[in-house]
């Protein structure tokens, strides 16, 4: 495994991470869960991302990573970097959702029961609450940290202008802010053209990217331009059928070329182009078998596409 230094703080992060978004939930089989989070670990990948919400059920993920930590890595606790969010609807009612100290508190307290841990090592804010004041929301996360509930503090998803804000409002309280999550990949830049990634780099925070293969496009499953069945794409929810235009397909066809004529897939060199823009520190890659987890660890020799 490769690590690298997360912004200019002492942490250093595998450059591929697992999110356990996807396959971890009551619902998938825990036998293959844990043997995909065990050969992670195995390979080095000792950070594992998660949410509240993760499923499906929301909560079910951080409920089987707490059982394969009770069985397997209780005595490898020191050794792993675990990341959990809350921000986005958790439970009925006004305060399972968004970014209020209520909320994040909550649901942080919830998820450390589900996984059967004292603290995470890294809490982020899901998503900016734009109707909350930020000084509630930050001050949450700074109160947090200081009851030894979160090492760290994160920011995932928030604009730019409420970035630099928590920026100066975490770091003059002591608890400057570790890292920022957002969606980087080939086909959505937009850390890059909103300014983020430049933040980053200037404030010294890592940035850690999430859907990297644009929730499998990025892959060879869509290349005949049909749809497999079982694929996100046919369940039509977080990805959707008319995604699949003729100018993707074209454009997916000739990254397709580039990779097979350097001997990769599409997928490693759209992990390695991510990898390689400026101040990302890791990038989060789901997996539903350990070959697959091993095919993205190839990344690391694949030429970046463009």
């Amino acid at each position: 495994m490769q690590f690298e230094r997360c912004g200019r703080s002492g942490i250093l992060l595998p450059r591929v991470s697992l999110g356990l978004w996807h396959n971890f939930g009551a619902e998938d089989d825990y036998d293959r869960a844990r043997g995909i989070v065990l050969h992670a670990f195995e390979r080095g990948i000792v950070h594992l991302d998660l949410a509240n919400n993760y499923g499906p059920p929301p909560g079910s993920a951080e409920q089987t990573l707490g059982r394969i930590l009770h069985q397997d890595l209780a005595t490898h606790r020191d050794e792993l970097l675990l990341s959990t969010k809350a921000g986005y609807e958790m439970w009925q009612g006004p305060y399972g959702n968004w970014g209020s100290r209520k909320s994040l508190m909550a649901s942080l307290d919830q998820s450390l029961k589900r996984m059967g841990v004292d603290y995470v090592d890294i809490f982020y804010s899901h998503r900016y609450d734009p109707l909350t004041p930020m000084d509630e929301t930050l001050q949450a996360l700074v109160d947090i940290v200081r009851q030894g509930k979160a090492l760290y503090i994160g920011i995932s998803r928030w604009p730019l202008e409420a970035t630099k804000y928590a920026i100066d409002y975490l770091r003059s309280r002591d608890v400057p802010p570790l890292i920022y999550q957002g969606r980087l990949n080939l086909l959505d830049r937009s850390p890059q053209e909103e300014g983020i990634l430049d933040l980053c780099e200037r404030e010294g925070l890592g940035f850690i990217a999430f859907s990297p293969l644009a929730q499998g496009l990025l892959t060879d499953r869509y290349l005949s331009g049909t749809v497999p069945e079982g694929s996100r794409m046919s369940r039509e929810h977080f990805l959707k059928h008319d995604a699949l235009t003729p100018e993707l397909l074209e454009r997916l066809r000739r990254w397709n070329a580039q990779a097979e004529q350097a001997n990769h897939t599409l997928a490693q060199c759209a992990l390695s182009w991510v990898l390689k823009q400026k101040a990302v520190t890791s990038v989060l890659v789901g997996a539903s078998s350990a070959q697959q987890l091993d095919d993205s660890l190839r990344c690391f020799r694949a030429p970046a596409l463009e």
